[in-house]
């Protein structure tokens, strides 16, 4: 038995001294007293469970949200690495022998965006800045 049970078991002993007490006149008054003491418990226990619950679905869509698609596998990053690359001699033959250098540049910038895109893509939180907390923060105001 716990704290509550023993304090709601102390509650009908005190509702039923009362009872005896008082006699039959106010037994309506106490039992509804009791019972809206029961109703209280029973309310407060139920939002407990519905907080609880909340919170766990919070956490599971979250850890969802961050987990990586079934889609972004290992395998079609690496793929799309190696296209990257096999792509990469092709492009920058046809763009260094047009162009020169200037040619060259621009082909590796345009394989280096489709990569940063991709990777940003897969990775959502990629460039977002991570702060570690350190014993200096714990004295910040």
């Amino acid at each position: 038995m716990d704290a509550r049970d023993a304090e709601l078991k102390k509650e009908l002993h005190a509702s039923l001294q009362a009872r005896r007490e008082l006699g039959e006149d106010y037994e309506s008054a106490l039992v509804d007293s009791f019972l809206e003491k029961v109703d209280q418990r029973i309310d407060g226990a139920v939002d407990r469970r519905v907080r609880r619950q909340l919170a766990e679905q919070r956490m599971t869509s979250a850890r969802d949200a961050r987990a990586p698609k079934a889609t972004d596998s290992w395998g079609e990053r690496f793929g799309f690495g190696i296209v990257s690359l096999v792509l990469a001699v092709p492009l920058s033959a046809i763009g260094g022998g047009v162009a020169g250098l200037p040619g060259l540049l621009v082909a590796w910038a345009g394989i280096v965006g489709v990569n940063v895109v991709q990777a940003v893509r897969t990775n959502p939180g990629l460039f977002r800045h991570r702060r570690s907390a350190t014993a200096d923060d714990a004295w910040e105001d």
